[in-house]
């Protein structure tokens, strides 16, 4: 299999997570791409020339972090990050901590190429959905003290790493603690330590 992706894109970080977590490493190679430079093999696996992207090994390409996921976590049977018996509650914390990663990355997405962009509506809504979605996270997130990984983990981990990366000024550790002390944990891991932000 490939999967293409860079270094900074939280998408793609989730996916190579997720693969490293599955113990698929060894059947994967990586494809590093800028997306802003039209790479050509990155838009022949996706012509929407977005990353991630996984081509698999019979040459199917998967674009998208969750549909990747979702291929990824039945090759497997262990470790389930979507566990059958409690895929409702999963999903439901994957879509806050994704909504709170798309937010933060069109953010970013938006300043780089308008530096007023936080001032439009959009820009505006965007800033709110992020406050909003830290705010839920910080109420809702789900501390078993043993970190057993779901996909809501990894994607909420990776969303709220982004938001230190990329928004230091959304200081959201110093308002939510508990939760600061949360993400502290799981991103020691050693598959979170490995695919940080550079």
């Amino acid at each position: 299999m490939k999967l293409y992706l860079n270094a900074t894109s939280p998408f793609a970080r989730v996916a190579r997570i997720i693969a490293l977590e599955k113990g698929l490493q060894d059947q994967l190679e990586l494809g590093w791409s800028d997306p802003w430079t039209n790479d050509p093999a990155l838009l022949q696996a996706n012509p929407v020339g977005r990353i991630p992207v996984l081509v698999t090994e019979d040459g199917h390409a998967i674009a998208e972090s969750l549909l990747i996921a979702q291929y990824l976590d039945n090759l497997t049977p262990s470790p389930r990050l979507l566990p059958p018996a409690e895929l409702a509650a999963v999903l439901q914390r994957t879509g806050l901590g994704y909504g709170l990663m798309e937010a933060a990355f069109t953010t970013v997405i938006g300043r780089k190429h308008d530096a007023e962009a936080d001032q439009s509506v959009l820009g505006q809504r965007r800033l709110q959905a992020i406050d909003r979605s830290i705010q839920a996270l910080a109420s809702q997130h789900r501390d078993d003290g043993q970190q057993t990984l779901d996909l809501s983990i990894i994607v909420t981990a990776v969303a709220l790493d982004y938001v230190l990366f990329r928004l230091p000024e959304i200081d959201w550790r110093s308002r939510y603690p508990e939760l600061a002390a949360w993400h502290q944990r799981v991103t020691v891991r050693a598959n979170f330590t490995e695919t940080a932000f550079n």
